[in-house]
């Protein structure tokens, strides 16, 4: 239930990726305060070449967000042109569609993700 959190004791680091630099605050099922996160780099100072994976946080508010961004689109669909592994919890399939990324892959999602 704690993707940064598991990826770190299993000895990966994580650069927490986004739009500014601040803090990143999360919610859980849309509604519950989660956890707080620095953000590391932002979208403009960061590329696919950098990372051996990614991992899309979930969300409907936050998967909507980054969908509407060219910039975090550009990025994923980076990841999916070079071949790496990519995560996607919850609602963050919906940054796929939009990247262009999924067609021909077999993928288990709530069934309202698609294109608008």
């Amino acid at each position: 239930s704690k993707p940064k959190q598991a990826i770190e004791e299993a000895g990966g680091k994580v650069t927490v990726v986004s739009f500014e630099a601040g803090v990143a605050r999360t919610v859980n099922s849309d509604l519950d305060e989660g956890g707080s996160y620095t953000i590391d780099k932002t979208f403009s100072e960061v590329k696919a070449d950098d990372f051996d994976g990614l991992v899309v946080p979930g969300g409907t508010v936050g998967a909507d967000k980054l969908r509407g961004s060219g910039e975090a689109i550009g990025f994923i669909r980076a990841f999916f042109d070079q071949k790496k592994p990519v995560a996607a919890i919850c609602h963050a399939p919906w940054t796929m569609i939009e990247a262009g990324v999924l067609k021909g892959r077999t993928l288990t999602s709530y069934p309202t993700l698609k294109v608008d």
